[in-house]
């Protein structure tokens, strides 16, 4: 035993008292603007489909549409890794995986389109289809085959078309009440915002329906579209989209980058429209910074080059698409657009590759974190969290299976979650 050693202290408790008081507000407004991931799974796509076009076998047909292409293109695992450059030993695991994928869930996140998918129509054409959208989806949910998050994109809040965007959520809303209630997997996407007060009206609005319905208060959330320079940067020179999350009032999820809309309102050139652009770029880390901490989430946009035609149009499509999410992913953009069925097989094919390809590393390190075990690198409380959060949503997508991750890990789902969702004063006890 060593000498023990003496502590003195030279301050009163007087003044630790009075610190803590003075930042009591401060730590209110940390535990209110950021309260961290929701720990809810994100879904690593989402389908848009007009309003006119969506059908009580929409799901199914995409997953059957992607499955024919596979057959068509790629009928086998060799041909498919070939395509895409695949390791040879991720082949036969991702091929698989994704085919049974489209078997079993081949949509994850899907939005009827009320907005530029659908287009203007007469009002009672869109009364319908909203009435339609509804009664579809609350059937969907509650025969079991609906996808786990499913929602419309009405028209956006400007002035010409507020009224009607208003009256196709009404229909849409109301009807899914008189249907049995609202799906937890329910989201709604606002399009195209510019002004936070737009966001503002947005969450007033959907506040008036839960009172209406007696409904909790904030039962209700939404993504928001940055589809403008505006909602990037403000007139004032202040990151809008930031004021946007606030003026939501928590009820924002989501911060969806729109690809087209958002390119050519900076000018961008047809040709040049994509998410890898730097307009793309610096508008997607924006919303990244902006959303940080808050529980709101970043959705990449899509590509509008689809995989259709002959097989080597096809898979010139695939290796763009498959490029393009493999791109996104490690930027941590975990979710992302597709705009058609030829789509799919690649956004799950990119998505299992990923998280195959660093399973066995990301097991291994979050084991050695848990059971304070050595090794070539130090991981600190906020590392085990994003450790943690790569398991989760590999396990939540159907890349990786419970069973190979507890074995390398000799954690539970649980062990995991707790990892992912660590107190504010675990992830800054270290000073970091």
């Amino acid at each position: 035993m060593g000498q023990q050693e003496k502590v003195a202290t030279s301050l009163a408790g007087a003044v630790s008292e009075e610190i803590s008081a003075s930042l009591a507000p401060v730590d209110a407004e940390l535990e209110r603007r950021y309260p961290g991931d929701p720990g809810t799974r994100q879904p690593v796509h989402t389908v848009y489909v007009p309003g006119d076009a969506f059908a009580a076998d929409t799901l199914r047909s995409w997953g059957d549409r992607a499955l024919a292409a596979l057959d068509e293109h790629a009928p086998d695992a060799a041909s498919f890794a070939a395509v895409l450059g695949l390791a040879d030993d991720l082949a036969e695991p991702v091929y698989s995986r994704v085919r049974a994928k489209l078997e079993r869930e081949p949509v994850e996140d899907l939005r009827v389109d009320f907005e530029d998918g659908y287009g203007p129509r007469p009002d009672a054409e869109e009364d319908e289809a909203a009435a339609r959208a509804a009664r579809l989806i609350a059937e969907a949910y509650e025969k079991g085959t609906a996808a786990p998050y499913m929602g419309i994109r009405m028209k956006c809040m400007e002035a010409a078309v507020r009224d009607r965007g208003i009256r196709t959520l009404d229909v849409f809303l109301t009807g899914l009440m008189e249907a049995g209630g609202l799906p937890e997997g329910l989201v709604l996407t606002l399009p195209k915002v510019t002004y936070p007060e737009q966001v503002d009206a947005f969450a007033r609005l959907l506040e008036a329906f839960e009172k209406t319905h007696g409904l909790d208060a904030g039962r209700l959330g939404f993504e928001i579209q940055i589809e403008t320079s505006q909602s990037i940067l403000a007139t004032d020179g202040t990151a809008a989209v930031a004021r946007m999350i606030q003026a939501a009032g928590g009820r924002a999820t989501g911060l969806h980058y729109g690809t087209f809309d958002y390119s050519a309102c900076l000018g961008v050139s047809a040709a040049y429209q994509a998410s890898d652009h730097p307009a793309a770029d610096h508008a997607k880390a924006v919303m990244q910074v902006a959303a940080a901490g808050t529980g709101v989430r970043v959705s990449d946009g899509s590509t509008n080059v689809l995989p259709v035609g002959p097989t080597a149009k096809v898979h010139d499509a695939w290796r763009l698409h498959y490029g393009l999410t493999r791109r996104a992913l490690a930027r941590a953009y975990y979710q992302g657009w597709d705009m058609h069925p030829g789509h799919i097989p690649t956004r799950y094919a990119a998505v299992f590759a990923f998280y195959r390809e660093g399973f066995e590393q990301a097991a291994a390190r979050l084991a050695r974190y848990a059971n304070r075990a050595g090794g070539d690198v130090m991981d600190e409380p906020a590392t085990a969290k994003a450790l943690s959060g790569y398991l989760l949503r590999g396990l939540d997508c159907g890349a990786l299976d419970i069973a190979e991750v507890a074995r390398l890990t000799g954690l539970t789902r649980a062990d995991l979650e707790g990892f992912a969702a660590p107190r504010r004063g675990d992830l800054t006890a270290s000073g970091k």
